[in-house]
């Protein structure tokens, strides 16, 4: 009955499962039921008869999933279902439940498994599940098997897909065989299947002996067929005959019987002394080398160095020298594994020598050129340390493109040359042929090298045209060339021009590629430019960087106990005032196109770009235009008589005072000074502004000056070819125009900077698209084009700035505070007389943050040294030093001098040291603030007063009453630990760290630090459990600390 089982495949029990899934996709449970079915039926609780009632049962209303369940039964169990339903189970009279068979139900653990039928164990072998009535290894144990593999090599994906894949060729093999009908003979048995999955699974003797079971024939070989010659030139090894190793001492010598004999004894276990008899089997049978064979055996052999020593030498296996010219194409991977690179000779960091024991492949095609200059000794011995932060460059997906073309224009220029230069080899034949007699080609015939200098070549060409075929047409080819030649060469032209006409379409796909991409490969920085600069030219990200400057220099000050120092925060430059005059004409320009900005704004606007800025940064106005000239004459002549306000200020009589804010500056008359400064004390929306405008000032800077440098590279290199190679450099003969890489510019190298200008303003105002804008920049400045890449972005918040300086009140009161000061000199002038106005800026000072006090107010110096303009910037404290009475701002600024006026002031009232006024003057303002909202009801207040306490009569003891207590909290206190938290937790720790260092240094041995390092990692001590200690490199609190982690045996329970 055995003999009789139905072959299924597996294809039809993924099916048959993929069918229930689906029938029953939302009752999972009726699947699961399915596979306890075939549970119980493998442990014998149900038989035959048993999973026909359930299944027709489970499957009641799908009468599809019943009859398809008939492929699986046994010869002569058959489902009928009826048009009622009605199941009608049929089974042989002649068999009795007890020899029915199992379902023959293939495994399948996966889609991805490939078809292969799986056979019974051998029934002499001692371990897995038994037979069942000669019946096949359980459907559940194949699963079961093949699931194993897949998590034991969870981690090696490659490892489970060359598995499947041998698989899969197996039952191709075992599909072809039985169509012929015994007229073929499969090419992959299963003594060579066994083979490949030993080398496969390499020291996993469990995953290789549960293997075995699967494969009759091949543990069959092992008892019955033995050890035969390999060839000559191996050893014979014993040549068992019967089944029974007792007798092998009447085929071999003793010494061979007793080898073996010893082997049986020191595994213990039959079941792995047959795995060790298999492999030296599929050795007899010419399937693996001998070096191969030492490999498999090692796991078996390697903890007994006595019979493996004598093993290695009955084989004549030599370290090193085993490089089997048998099979030819065989690989000779794992040799590698075997070289110690660590003792070879050394060649700087990253290469090593091979030993001259080494020996080096057949190379059949080298030249002595070829000998003379390719390296055969040096190889790639890359070395780093584990803690070691490097990171490889990532390419960007633009990169990727140009990779990818050139890869299949690689891949597809290999094919051709492949394809033609086998057409050339056998044109030689054709034509050698052609010259010979008939007899002659008769007797003519081809060696392996089919006529020309290679093996490989040749082969590869015809097996990529004929596919499974070709080992036929290359049989051909070799023993009756005049027949094949013509019809094989015929081919390969056929296959050339279909090859050569897809070549050209490639080409043209894989130039339109690089055209588009080639640029945006080579600009590494501009991908994440645009992103980052965004967040850093925000308003906030602005404000917090000076304000983590300064609350770090107040920290600073706070641990040293020492009076916070003075001086600017930020120190910005300007490097070229010429560039002032493209960068007012940007912003102007797209300032006009703003609808949102009424025509007054515009024209104080105007004011700012082309007088006040250029004034305060010591260069030549700007002129307003003659249109916008007259407008502003005739709006004069009709408000003429009238007084207006503007923006909340009262304006003066005159309409011409009102437009001219800065007509007479004294920034102004400091143009022509060398050693000057301009003072200016602003709020954030003019500190934003100033930053913004000095970043777009740098950035036109930096594409001026680089458009400079390619001019006179471009003139350079025309005058170098023209004097000395004597030819005419033309637009187009750059190399990547000629290699079609981009297209040519019509735009000369001396206009790129007015180019750029002019397309900054078409896209400002919409009429060019930003990819098109960023490509156009890098075909002129190549990689450095990314900084001009948010050009818009930055000049549209500059004009956000500026329409807030002239239309909110705050803003324009800091305007007109700047331009009365400047009337009275407070405002700036020549370094060498700061000190005589240094009383004046002082109250320019206390005025700016009066008026700023609900914000931050910043000292703007505009400063001048031998022809640099820098600007400065520096926060004001305003917090603690705000006062409404001028009084005692006066005093805050006492100067110690003796003079008649401060002794009549100091009579008239006590002197107090002016920290000591700004603390009641807090405290004051606090307590009426608490007060207030006490009054109110409020609830969030910064201190409260709840402490009580009582006083026993009895004993006159104080005690205080519970959930009643005082606290204060200070304002900002949170916001300045979580902003110093870092900077603190640093020094701290660097602090510590020091002190330890030096302990360490003093106290600790090179040979204790190791021994401490040893007992970290779980290394060289005894009573240890088994385990396994990694260590991480993590960041924790800002510092870096190493983490360790132990990952204890399965088979061990940790403490």
């Amino acid at each position: 009955i055995a003999q009789k089982l139905l072959t299924i495949s597996v294809e039809d029990a993924l099916s048959y499962l993929d069918q229930v899934k689906l029938q029953f996709g939302n009752q999972p449970q009726v699947y699961n039921d399915f596979l306890d079915i075939m549970k119980e039926f493998k442990s014998q609780s149900i038989d035959t008869p048993g999973v026909i009632s359930r299944v027709s049962q489970l499957f009641k209303g799908h009468p599809d999933l019943i009859m398809g369940f008939n492929t699986f039964l046994p010869p002569g169990y058959k489902i009928e279902v009826q048009t009622n339903d009605l199941v009608n189970p049929l089974q042989p009279q002649a068999m009795t439940p007890t020899s029915q068979s199992n379902p023959s139900i293939p495994a399948y653990p996966s889609p991805r498994s490939p078809p292969m039928q799986l056979h019974p164990p051998l029934s002499g072998t001692p371990t897995g599940p038994p037979m069942q009535n000669n019946q096949p290894v359980e459907f559940n144990h194949a699963i079961n098997y093949v699931n194993k593999i897949k998590n034991r090599f969870q981690g090696q994906p490659d490892i489970y897909k060359a598995f499947l894949e041998i698989l899969h060729t197996y039952q191709k093999e075992q599909r072809n065989a039985k169509e012929a009908g015994g007229n073929y003979t499969p090419a992959l048995t299963e003594q060579e299947v066994y083979a490949q999955v030993a080398r496969l699974f390499k020291n996993q003797e469990d995953l290789l002996s549960e293997f075995g079971q699967f494969l009759p024939d091949a543990n069959s070989s092992v008892v019955s067929g033995g050890l035969k010659s390999y060839n000559n030139k191996k050893p014979k090894l014993l040549n068992l005959k019967d089944s029974s190793v007792a007798e092998a001492s009447k085929h071999g010598v003793g010494t061979e019987s007793l080898f073996f004999e010893k082997v049986r004894k020191a595994l213990r276990s039959a079941e792995a002394y047959d795995n060790f008899l298999r492999c030296l089997v599929i050795f007899n049978q010419e399937v693996i080398s001998r070096a191969e064979l030492v490999q498999l055996v090692l796991p078996f052999l390697g903890k007994f160095p006595e019979l493996f020593n004598w093993f290695k030498n009955f084989l004549g296996y030599r370290e090193m020298s085993h490089i089997e010219t048998y099979p030819k194409e065989r690989a000779t991977e794992g040799i590698a594994m075997e070289i110690d690179y660590a003792s070879c000779k050394r060649l700087g960091s990253s290469y090593r020598a091979l030993p001259k024991s080494y020996q080096q492949p057949k190379c059949t095609g080298r030249t002595p050129l070829c000998k003379e200059v390719l390296n055969d000794t040096w190889v790639s011995f890359p070395s780093w340390s584990e803690d070691s932060t490097f990171v490889s460059s990532k390419k960007t997906q633009y990169e990727e493109h140009i990779y990818r073309c050139e890869d299949e224009r690689f891949e597809l220029d290999v094919v051709l040359e492949t394809n033609l230069a086998t057409i050339r080899v056998l044109e030689t034949v054709q034509r050698k042929l052609s010259r010979m007699s008939a007899e002659e080609q008769a007797k003519f015939r081809l060696d392996n090298t089919l006529g020309g200098s290679s093996e490989v070549v040749h082969r590869k060409a015809i097996q990529r045209i004929y596919g499974d075929k070709a080992p036929d047409i290359i049989d051909g080819l070799k023993k009756n060339p005049a027949v094949s030649v013509p019809i094989v060469l015929k081919r390969l032209k056929t296959k050339e021009e279909e090859w050569r006409e897809a070549q050209r379409g490639f080409n043209k796909i894989w130039r339109e590629q690089n055209e588009k991409y080639y640029l945006k490969s080579l600009d590494h920085q501009g991908i994440n430019f645009k992103q980052n600069d965004t967040k850093v030219l925000r308003s906030k990200s602005l404000l917090n960087e000076i304000e983590s400057i300064y609350d770090e220099r107040q920290e600073q000050a706070s641990e040293e106990n020492a009076s916070p120092p003075t001086g600017p925060h930020l120190t910005l430059a300007y490097e070229d005032s010429q560039i002032l005059e493209d960068a007012a004409a940007l912003i102007i320009h797209h300032v006009k196109r703003q609808t949102s900005i009424q025509k007054e704004d515009k024209y104080k606007i105007k004011q700012i770009i082309y007088h006040f800025i250029p004034d305060m940064l010591f260069a030549q106005r700007g002129e307003l235009s003659d249109v916008e000239e007259e407008e502003e004459e005739e709006e004069m002549e009709l408000e003429e008589g009238a007084s207006k306000k503007h923006n909340g200020v009262p304006g003066s009589g005159s309409p011409s005072k009102s437009k001219l804010l800065f007509s007479n500056t004294a920034a102004q008359k400091l143009r022509g000074c060398d050693d000057a400064y301009n003072l200016f004390y602003v709020n954030n929306n003019w500190y934003i502004f100033l930053r913004l405008h000095q970043t777009l000032c740098t950035r036109l800077l930096r594409l001026y000056s680089q458009a400079e440098r390619q001019i006179e590279e471009e003139v350079r290199e025309r005058d170098w070819e023209r004097e000395v190679l004597g030819l005419k450099k033309e637009k187009n003969d750059n190399p990547a125009i000629q290699l079609r890489l981009k297209e040519p510019m019509d735009i000369e190298v001396e206009d790129y900077y007015s180019a750029f200008l002019e397309m900054v303003r078409n896209l400002l105002d919409g009429n060019m698209e930003a990819s098109q804008y960023e490509d156009s920049l890098r075909e002129m400045f190549t990689i450095h084009a990314y900084i001009a890449f948010t050009m818009d972005k930055l000049i549209q918040s500059i004009v956000r700035q500026l329409q807030h300086i002239v239309s909110d009140e705050i803003c324009v009161q800091v305007t007109d505070l700047y331009l009365a000061e400047s009337a009275n000199g407070a405002s700036g002038g020549t370094v060498s007389t700061q000190s005589s106005r240094s009383s004046v800026e002082a109250i320019y000072q206390r005025k700016a943050e009066h008026l700023m006090s609900d914000e931050n107010c910043f000292k703007v110096m505009f400063l001048r040294n031998r022809g640099q303009v820098q600007l400065t910037v520096e926060l004001l404290d305003t917090e603690e030093e705000n006062s409404d009475e001028p009084m005692e701002a006066e005093v805050r600024n006492l100067t110690y001098s003796t003079t008649p006026e401060l002794r009549e002031h100091l009579a008239r009232k006590p002197v107090f040291l002016p920290r000591n006024l700004r603390r009641i003057r807090k405290y004051q303002k606090g307590r009426e603030q608490l007060d207030k909202e006490a009054c109110e009801g409020g609830k969030k207040s910064l201190e409260k007063e709840k402490m009580e306490c009582m006083f026993k009569l009895n004993s006159y003891k104080m005690v205080y009453v519970f959930k009643s207590e005082d606290y204060m909290y200070r304002r900002t206190a949170l916001l300045r630990a979580h902003q110093s938290h870092e900077r603190v937790s640093t020094r701290l720790h660097k602090r510590f760290q020091a002190w330890v260092e030096a302990w360490v240094k003093e106290h600790v041995t090179r040979d204790m630090s190791a021994e401490t390092n040893k007992w970290l990692m779980g290394e060289g001590r005894d009573g240890f459990l088994p385990c396994t200690t990694s260590r991480q490199p993590e960041v924790l609190h800002f510092m870096n600390i190493n983490k360790y982690r132990v990952k204890y045996n399965t088979s061990t329970k940790a403490p």
